[in-house]
Parts: C-alpha cells; structure tokens; sequence
C-alpha cells in the first residue's frame, strides 16, 4: 500500500519505519525534509498528520484538493505547549476539526494513543501482547483499511465505526500524557484492550 506521512518527527518517524517494515511504499513529508508535504501527500492512498494539532491546519488547507477522496490518519492529539490538554468543547475533537478543513478526505483517527518511544517492535510486546491502536471514523470502509494498516505494523487494531469517537481517545491520550509526564510514570506506557 502505499502511505505518504505528513511530518517526519518523532511520530511520524516511527510510524513510517513500521509502514516500511511492513512491506508499504512509504514517503515522508515535512518541511525542513527533502519531500514536501505536497509530495507525501500526493503519493499516499493512506495519508497519515503526524505533525502537532496547532499547525495541522497550516499544513492541511493547501492539500485540499490533493486529499479529496483518500483516506487522512489524524494521529495528532490537541495539546497546548506545556502538553497539558487543549481543550476544544464538549462536542468536538481534533479529528473532527481536521475533518472540516480536509478537502473531503475520509478522516480516521488513529494511532494518537500510542507513544512514540514505543512504536517499535521491542515496544509492542506487552507480556505477550500487542499495544491496541484504536481506529475510528465514520467511513466503514476507510476504518476497515486503516485497521488493516495498523495490524500489519505490528499493533492490535480495535474499531470503532464513529469520527465522534475521536473525543474519548484525545482523552485517554491526555490521559496517557498525564500518567506519563504530569507523574513522572515514563512513555514506555501502552493501552491493551483485552476481550474476554
């Protein structure tokens, strides 16, 4: 498949190391990197954000026209400097805002939950387990595909067939982030989400 990552930090980074690892045709995009955005973003059927909330709209709107129809990972989590919550109302989310200035791309929440320091094969194994990389929006098929992509890099995906589900993991993701950082618990934390 192939994956054009917007953002070649630390996120997208990793993400793109596992896409690669997983067999995908994988560009990275960004601005101080050899790809521009526009190239990452041309080249991908899956374009996975990977850059911080507060410019993804700064990167997004030029694209618009390029995102029409393909599937856009949001992998942001709407975070003010300090990491602390950036609080956007009860009835919205970051995917959902990202989802307005997309140009019509089929918006997929995904990965946001995870830290970066363990998006590496070492890192998934939880006693035997694999960290859950929930997936959600509103398209059935985009969701479908994107957790295809998750599980084929290594994560255990989980779907959830709603873009408004996209508030309960920015949640856990500040939830996650206070854990690690606010208490001092470390980023080598991980979600597992067990059925019975």
């Amino acid at each position: 498949m192939k994956i054009g990552v917007l953002g070649g930090g630390n996120v997208g980074g990793k993400l793109a190391n596992l896409a690669r690892d997983a067999g995908h045709d994988v560009v990275v995009g960004g601005r101080s990197g050899t790809v521009s955005f526009q190239d990452a973003a041309s080249h991908g059927e899956i374009v996975i954000l990977a850059v911080h909330y507060q410019v993804a709209g700064d990167v997004l709107r030029p694209l618009s026209g390029l995102l029409s129809d393909k599937i856009l990972v949001d992998a942001t989590n709407p975070l003010n400097e300090d990491w602390s919550p950036l609080l956007l109302g009860e009835e919205t989310s970051a995917a959902e805002e990202i989802a307005k200035i997309s140009g019509g791309a089929k918006v997929v929440k995904a990965f946001n939950t995870i830290f970066a320091d363990v998006m590496n094969p070492s890192g998934q194994d939880r006693a035997g387990k694999k960290i859950t990389g929930f997936v959600a929006g509103d398209d059935a098929e985009a969701v479908s595909l994107v957790a295809d992509l998750t599980n084929s890099m290594g994560f255990a995906a989980v779907q959830v067939e709603k873009l408004s589900a996209a508030r309960y993991l920015e949640a856990m993701a500040h939830l996650n982030i206070q854990l690690a950082v606010g208490q001092g618990g470390g980023t080598n934390a991980a979600f597992v989400y067990h059925r019975g």
